[in-house]
């Protein structure tokens, strides 16, 4: 049965909320699996239907997989690679299912992995991966949505510079390069604090990295890798989410589990705009200014910039800010979706190719609204959560994908927010 979530705004959010590990951290640590027949243990894995999907990817490839109902360790195994193909029925509700490619490659010197799926927010092409991979010394042909990739005498070390910023490519290329004979420096990395800890996953597990969160990292290619445990990484983006939940509806929250420098970019943002947010034990504080919020100019950035996956929320949150602001999207071409809808909830937005003008308004209004794709289901609930009367956001399968009980988790903070069937 569908379901969508229904919301009263108006009440403050108040109390504490536990951030979980990052969805975007453990969908490539649990692809690291594929590296080793030793196994690998992750603790801190996140609820979401996105780890879901890569489990069930896994185990087609032959990794056995423990896991109990309602924890957040996975011990992964993958002593036997039975299937070197990814079918396009999985790769095709995730775009990070490309992550297989690497691993797969250079562990078996061969994959089939269907051209993946997602969020529709831009076209994200994969050639910086399969540019890099073939860079190692791989094959590569494109035929009937599938990449075909083969590397029978292994992969081979090389420098590898990236045109663009690409977070899951620097990953692909990593893990590929961790079993490669030589040295691979790969150049124009990505920064971000998920990929400092997929490399210490790795170093964990035998492997020979240096640079990881810099723009050069370097990989000396090991034999094999062994056995490891680590514990995935605090959600940034369900760190910095919850923190414009606070703020957009006046309220205030302890946030634990957490750091304030995983979200330095954003808090500096929300600082301008006058919210308080400070380190505390375990977590951070915030709390919401006495005064109207400011409007501030916004461009999203790679890391340590401003997250695009948190352009939407901040969107909603000046929505309803004093004066205008400016935001940019410089990292996907299609990424203002939630635009349309947080109009129909009394928003003033214009957009203008890659800006959107947000002239703030004193109130939102619910109204019927419509998630299309992750990001902007949740900023849908943060206007939701401010506006005066009832919102039900629908196509609410993409919040799963990536917030675990986030209705349990604002309803125990004060807010009035349900999940019910869509034919009620």
């Amino acid at each position: 049965m569908s379901h969508k979530i229904r919301i009263v705004g108006g009440n403050p959010l108040k109390g504490k909320i536990q951030i979980r590990g990052a969805k975007n951290a453990a969908l490539p640590l649990m692809t690291a699996s594929l590296l080793t027949d030793k196994g690998l243990t992750l603790t801190n894995v996140p609820q979401l239907t996105d780890i879901q999907t890569m489990a069930e990817l896994l185990a087609q490839h032959g990794v056995h997989i423990n896991h109990k109902p309602d924890s957040y360790s996975y011990e992964l195994k993958a002593a036997d690679i039975t299937n070197t193909t990814a079918p396009y029925d999985l790769v095709s509700k995730m775009r990070a299912s490309i992550l297989v490619l690497g691993p797969l490659l250079a562990r078996c010197g061969e994959a089939k992995v269907s051209l993946p799926g997602g969020c529709a927010i831009g076209t994200r092409p994969v050639d910086i991966h399969l540019n890099g991979l073939r860079q190692l010394g791989a094959h590569i042909e494109l035929a009937e949505g599938y990449i075909h990739a083969s590397a029978p005498n292994g992969l081979i070390g090389a420098e590898i510079s990236m045109p663009l910023v690409s977070v899951t490519a620097t990953e692909n290329l990593m893990m590929a390069a961790s079993l490669a004979k030589g040295e691979t420096k790969l150049i124009n990395a990505a920064r971000e604090p998920e990929i400092i800890d997929l490399a210490e996953c790795l170093n964990s597990m035998g492997a020979k990295i240096t640079g990881a969160g810099t723009d050069t990292i370097t990989i000396e290619g090991v034999d094999r890798l062994h056995h490891a445990t680590h514990n995935v990484l605090p959600d940034r983006i369900e760190t910095g989410t919850y923190a414009m939940a606070a703020i957009i509806t006046n309220g205030e929250l302890e946030l634990t589990h957490t750091s304030l420098s995983l979200i330095s970019g954003v808090s500096s943002i929300l600082g301008q705009a006058g919210a308080d947010l400070q380190s505390i034990e375990d977590g951070i504080y915030i709390k919401s200014p006495l005064t109207p919020l400011l409007g501030v100019d916004v461009m999203t950035e790679p890391f340590p910039g401003f997250a695009t996956d948190l352009q939407a929320q901040m969107m909603a949150v000046m929505t309803v800010c004093q004066g205008a602001s400016m935001i940019t999207e410089t990292i996907f071409e299609n990424r203002f979706m939630h635009v349309p809808e947080l109009c129909r909830m009394g928003a003033n937005i214009t957009v203008h190719h890659s800006s959107a003008l947000v002239r703030g308004t004193k109130h939102l209004s619910g109204a019927q609204v419509m998630a299309t794709d992750l990001r902007a289901s949740v900023c849908l609930v943060l206007a939701g959560l401010a506006a005066n009367g009832e919102t039900t956001l629908s196509r609410i399968y993409h919040l799963d994908r990536g917030y675990e009980r986030l209705e349990e988790k604002l309803r125990n903070c004060g807010a009035i927010i349900e999940r019910v069937p869509s034919a009620a």
